[in-house]
C-alpha cells in the first residue's frame, strides 16, 4: 500500500512535465477526437455494433461567461447533429462547464437552452456529478429542470455515503446513472473500501429499481455486473427500466457478452473536445489510480477502436 501511494505521488509530480504528444498517445484510446464531426463519426461506429451512446464535450470549471455561452452553443449544435444523423445518442454534461462557477443565473440560463434543444429533438441530457461540493447544486438543478420535462437525468456516485438518502428522496419517474465515483473524497463522506463501495452500489441500485426509477448502471467491474444482473433478475425488472453503461475505449468484449446474453442495452460514454489535454492531466492528477488503469489496458482492444 505504501509503495502504491509513493507511485501515485510520483505520477502527480511528473505529469505536468510529460510532453503533450506522449499524453495524447494514451488519451487517444479513450477520447473520440477534438471536434463534433469526430464525435459523430465515432458514435456512428458505436451504433453500428447495436450499442447506444452518450456524448460529453470535455471541459469543466469554466470561469468566463462568453466561454460558457460558446460551450452551450456547442452542446446545442451537437444535439442537432445527433438528430440530423438519426443517431442513438444522448448527452452528458458538467454544470461547472456551463457556468456554475461563474454564477447560478448563467448556469441556469445555459442549462435551460440545452434542455430546450433536447426537448425539441426528443433527446435527453444527463447532469454529470463532480466533486462533493457540487452535489447539492446538481440535485437542485436536476429537480428544477425536471419540472419542465423528463428529458433530463442525473448521476449519483456509490462511494458517497449520502447517496442512498439522496435517491430515497427522488420521485418514482426519475432517471439516474449510478457509478462508483472517481473524485478523491474524505473518509467522513465517502467509502474507501472496494467491498463497501460495491455493497452500497447494489443497495442503491435495489432502492432505485424498487422505486421504478430508470437506472444507467455504469461500471466495468465484471463481478459487480454479475451481481447487478442477479439482482435485476430476482426483482424481475423489465429491461425498459435500466441499461448498462461503459466508457469509450475500455476493453469491454466480456461485458458485452454478459449484457447481450440477456438482451440488455449497453450505452457507451463518448468524451471529446479541444480540452482533452487539460481534462486528461487534471483527471490523472486528481486520481493517479486512473493512470494505472490506462497503462494496464493500453494494448487491449475494444471492439470499436
Amino acid at each position: 500500500m505504501k509503495m502504491i501511494t509513493f507511485l501515485n505521488k510520483i505520477i502527480t509530480v511528473v505529469l505536468p512535465y510529460v510532453p503533450k504528444f506522449i499524453v495524447k498517445i494514451f488519451a487517444n484510446k479513450y477520447i473520440a477526437g477534438t471536434s463534433t464531426k469526430d464525435a459523430i463519426n465515432t458514435i456512428k461506429k458505436i451504433n453500428s455494433f447495436n450499442l447506444k451512446a452518450t456524448a460529453d464535450i470535455l471541459g469543466e470549471h469554466t470561469t468566463d461567461i462568453s466561454e460558457s455561452e460558446e460551450i452551450t452553443s456547442d452542446y446545442i449544435n451537437l444535439i442537432n447533429e445527433i438528430y440530423n444523423n438519426k443517431l442513438d445518442c444522448n448527452i452528458s454534461l458538467k454544470l461547472s462547464h456551463i457556468g456554475y462557477e461563474i454564477n447560478l443565473n448563467t448556469m441556469n440560463k445555459n442549462i435551460k437552452k440545452i434542455h430546450d434543444a433536447a426537448i425539441n429533438t426528443n433527446n435527453f441530457i444527463r447532469l454529470d456529478m463532480e466533486d462533493n461540493k457540487t452535489t447539492d447544486n446538481n440535485i437542485a438543478t436536476y429537480l428544477n429542470e425536471k419540472e419542465r420535462s423528463n428529458h433530463i437525468g442525473i448521476v449519483f456516485q456509490a462511494y458517497l455515503k449520502r447517496t442512498y438518502n439522496d435517491i430515497k428522496k427522488l420521485e418514482n419517474n426519475s432517471n439516474i446513472r449510478i457509478c462508483k465515483g472517481i473524485y478523491i473524497e474524505s473518509e467522513q463522506i465517502a467509502y474507501k473500501n472496494a467491498d463497501e463501495i460495491n455493497k452500497n452500489f447494489l443497495e442503491i441500485l435495489k432502492l432505485a429499481l424498487s422505486k421504478n426509477i430508470f437506472v444507467g448502471i455504469a461500471t466495468h467491474d465484471e463481478m459487480l455486473i454479475d451481481k447487478c444482473i442477479d439482482l435485476i433478475q430476482k426483482m424481475n425488472i423489465s429491461s425498459d427500466n435500466f441499461e448498462f453503461q461503459a466508457l469509450y475505449g475500455v476493453p469491454i468484449n466480456n461485458i458485452i457478452k454478459k449484457i447481450k446474453k440477456h438482451d440488455y442495452n449497453l450505452r457507451i460514454y463518448v468524451p471529446y473536445g479541444k480540452d482533452w489535454y487539460k481534462y486528461s492531466i487534471r483527471r490523472l492528477k486528481e486520481n493517479p489510480n486512473v493512470a494505472k488503469y490506462i497503462l494496464s489496458n493500453i494494448f487491449k482492444k475494444s471492439i470499436y477502436n
